[in-house]
């Protein structure tokens, strides 16, 4: 790991640079842009209830929207108070009041026609309840009863038949850890996180190229490198405080180049609310942006390494940092032999990019001394995710951005905590402290004082299509435990997601709030267990934040959802009920004895015992990751990863689709129109010279389809790729194809082809057979 510890925040310059200003008009005034005063007044007007408790909880807790780890208001990067709206649309999560008796115990029926967005306003889940085939309305019932229910169906089932699942809804490491263990001793290996769908890529493939599947560097590292380089990521949309991390880069001449399909307009000019200057006249973001084609990234980056690879013919030493490579790098000829293999023509047309315009962004970065890479769900959701990712490894490794001040590479979280899931074993393929393989497997064991299943444990994706596995089946799905989450509207195929649920025996929800997937019925029965926030958990709990910040946020004085528990105690409680005759295995009392814990169980994480008052936080790892380019590998070197590039042909008049977040924090919707490009949730984002071929204008109603479903939408012209569309998500997620998963990490694919038609033209043609002729075309054609 490394040495060097982090220097903690610093400051931000006061002095204005109008060469960064987006326009003199004060305030963006007629620009499609966020209106952040307006939002904040809406946020104290939604908590107006709770005011004082929403006050502690933004001043004295660690956030719990995306992972850049804001404890108070407070961060480690920048100096000053750091606020933004995704926290802020969170917050009233933690504030309101329980749904009301007449409401949540009406007709399930009419409970199924609101969306999740209207389920989430009606408050928090209040007591454990239960719903039964012929039940017409969730009953009450007790945590006894609730408790016991489950753990008699777990005690008649082989573990193989039931799965735990957790999202990262202000999950704590207490949390995850506490899971990873009961599921174990239970007897399961079948416990999946959310990161499965995010940035389970960016672990494995990290892994694989510099040992340690984590962010090697901090967000300090983005101010004062010559290029910060975001790959597939809308972090001023995902992660907003990250704006003022990117304006203080500017500030010290950074360049800042953006990769994606879309030009994302927040990528390009963002009003950073909490300084001055910028949330006057706004900010200039984009030095350069590349519109690369969607699955077109390795084709990009082996572009970039081709002119590499050239230009060392001609100078040697031009390109790359050849004492870096010697002392710290595997695989360079092979690497080497598979990109100079392709030619230009074929690079072009997988990536979209021309030869010149790859060159430009090669030495732009051959002759940078420093880059930090930084991506997200466009380089990790697709079906060669670990690949992309091993990639940008590549580019790290070949110029030497690794293990020092102002280099690295960051898979950027959007979920607060979801870092620490794999980290505690919450995760099919690994324990606390490493991997499953048979001497970190024997380490657990000595400390957790009881045998861990050795057969592999299935993904989350998996685990859903386990339940329709013939009833006899030793893996059919019989009992699923989900802690938060919402498949129906996170996983691709909802239809076919819907049919697993419902054909489970015992699905139980533990989550604050009701979601559309807590509403599917069961074979036998629902069971709604309330679950307490971060906020509420006595002790309080840690989180880890992308750059490896472990903070602890503690208890905060509050009203109290009378039933809901801490979840770690719940899975205590339920395994004390299967096994009762080993319950002292499993007795964890506080949260604070789990801490003793994971320092043990997981090395990375000693010094999480010492954590327990407001403030309290350390960087497992050091500064800097593979410090002096030794990299935590068996031979102590980074490796360099050779890959084909996929196949990118698609039938004329087709195109790749893949789906973008508008106003949304994960799958909660807090808006219908898109405040960066005025877009509405069924807008289909395209290029108008696509849409002038197809006979499109804009505001056209269309269809957009494939073999695997149909999205009604209308056309929206927005300066995106040719050949390229995207779709909102998770409405997008009707067009995309389940069970395609990547092959190292499990992520399912959400890209895919489709055909885009006018309404009237597709309808007109539909009897005729006309729709299936064209599936006909897309099934015959690979993409």
């Amino acid at each position: 790991m490394g040495k060097t510890k982090h220097t903690g925040p610093v400051k931000l310059t006061k002095r204005p640079d109008p060469s960064l200003w987006v326009s003199k008009v004060p305030f963006g005034l007629g620009k499609v842009k966020p209106h952040h005063i307006r939002d904040t007044m809406k946020v104290v007007w939604e908590n107006k209830d709770n005011l004082p408790y929403a006050t502690r909880i933004l001043t004295q807790g660690v956030c719990d929207g995306c992972a850049l780890g804001v404890s108070g208001l407070q961060d480690q990067t920048l100096k000053g108070p750091h606020l933004c709206t995704t926290r802020l649309n969170v917050l009233r999560l933690n504030t309101m009041p329980a749904i009301k008796e007449e409401i949540l115990h009406s007709d399930i029926e009419e409970l199924k026609k609101l969306s999740s967005t209207e389920l989430r306003k009606l408050g928090r889940i209040p007591y454990p309840l239960i719903r039964e085939p012929g039940d017409d309305r969730f009953r009450r019932l007790s945590w006894d009863a609730a408790l016991d229910r489950i753990a008699q169906k777990m005690r008649s089932l082989d573990p193989k038949r039931y799965g735990f699942y957790t999202t990262s809804r202000g999950i704590t490491n207490e949390v995850y850890y506490t899971l990873a263990k009961v599921s174990r001793f239970l007897g399961t290996n079948n416990i999946d996180n959310a990161s499965r769908i995010c940035h389970s890529p960016s672990k494995t493939a990290l892994t694989r190229s510099v040992g340690v599947g984590a962010s090697t560097c901090n967000y300090k590292d983005w101010i004062g490198t010559d290029v910060l380089l975001f790959w597939g990521s809308v972090a001023a949309n995902n992660q907003p405080v990250s704006t003022k991390y990117m304006y203080a880069a500017k500030r010290k001449g950074t360049k800042i180049i953006i990769i994606n399909p879309y030009y994302e307009p927040a990528m390009d000019e963002y009003w950073v609310p909490s300084i001055p200057e910028s949330a006057l006249f706004g900010t200039k973001i984009a030095d350069d942006v590349y519109q690369v084609n969607i699955g077109g990234d390795i084709a990009f980056m082996h572009g970039i390494m081709k002119h590499w690879f050239e230009m060392e013919e001609n100078v040697p030493g031009s390109a790359l940092d050849h004492e870096f490579i010697a002392e710290h790098v595997n695989g360079l000829e092979e690497l080497k032999q598979k990109v100079v293999a392709y030619d230009w023509e074929t690079l072009e047309a997988s990536s979209g990019i021309t030869k010149e315009r790859m060159l430009e962004l090669a030495q732009l970065l051959a002759k940078s001394k420093s880059a930090v890479f930084v991506w997200s769900m466009g380089l990790t959701q697709h079906r060669f995710g670990t690949d992309n990712v091993s990639q940008v490894a590549n580019l790290a490794l070949l110029r030497g951005f690794l293990g020092r001040e102002h280099c690295g590479l960051m898979p950027i979280r959007g979920h607060s905590g979801v870092q620490g899931s794999g980290e505690m074993g919450a995760d099919p393929f690994v324990l606390p402290g490493g991997g499953m393989d048979k001497d970190n497997r024997e380490r657990v064991e000595q400390i957790w004082g009881f045998p861990i299943p050795k057969w592999q444990g299935d993904i989350v994706g998996v685990s859903l299509e386990n339940a329709l596995l013939p009833e006899n089946h030793e893996r059919h799905l019989s009992l699923y435990y989900l802690s938060g989450g919402n498949f129906l509207e996170t996983m691709p195929n909802p239809d076919f997601v819907e049919r697993c649920l419902a054909n489970i025996d015992l699905r139980v929800h533990q989550d604050i709030i009701f979601n559309t997937s807590t509403l599917v019925d069961a074979k036998e029965a629902v069971i709604v267990l309330p679950a307490m926030t971060r906020y509420e958990q006595e002790g309080g709990g840690t989180s880890t934040s992308t750059e490896r910040m472990v903070y602890f946020s503690p208890e905060i004085k509050g009203p109290r959802i009378e039933e809901a528990r801490c979840e770690w105690e719940v899975y205590v409680d339920l395994a004390k009920r299967v096994k009762p005759e080993e319950s002292d295995l499993i007795n964890f009392t506080s949260a604070a004895e789990i801490r003793e814990e994971i320092a043990k169980a997981a090395p990375n994480y000693d010094g999480i015992q010492h954590l327990k008052n407001r403030g309290d936080l350390f960087q497992w790892g050091g500064a800097w990751l593979c410090e002096d380019g030794i990299c935590p590998t068996p031979d102590g070197r980074g490796n360099l990863i050779a890959v084909e590039i996929p196949e990118h042909r698609k039938p004329e008049g087709h195109f790749h689709v893949t789906t973008r977040r508008g106003k949304q924090f994960n799958s909660m919707i807090y808006d219908e129109l898109d405040p960066f490009n005025a877009a509405d949730r069924d807008d289909v984002l395209m290029n108008e010279l696509d849409a002038a071929e197809l006979g499109v204008a804009e505001g056209d109603p269309i269809v957009v389809y494939n073999q695997y479903g149909m999205y009604k939408g209308q056309a929206k012209f927005v300066n995106i790729k040719a050949g390229n569309i995207e779709l909102h998500w998770p409405e997008g997620n009707v067009v995309i194809p389940q069970g395609v998963y990547e092959e190292f990490a499990g992520i399912p694919e959400y890209t895919t082809l489709v055909i885009v038609e006018k309404a009237d033209s597709f309808y007109a043609h539909k009897d005729m057979k006309y729709k299936e002729k064209r599936i006909e075309e897309l099934e015959m054609e690979p993409s």
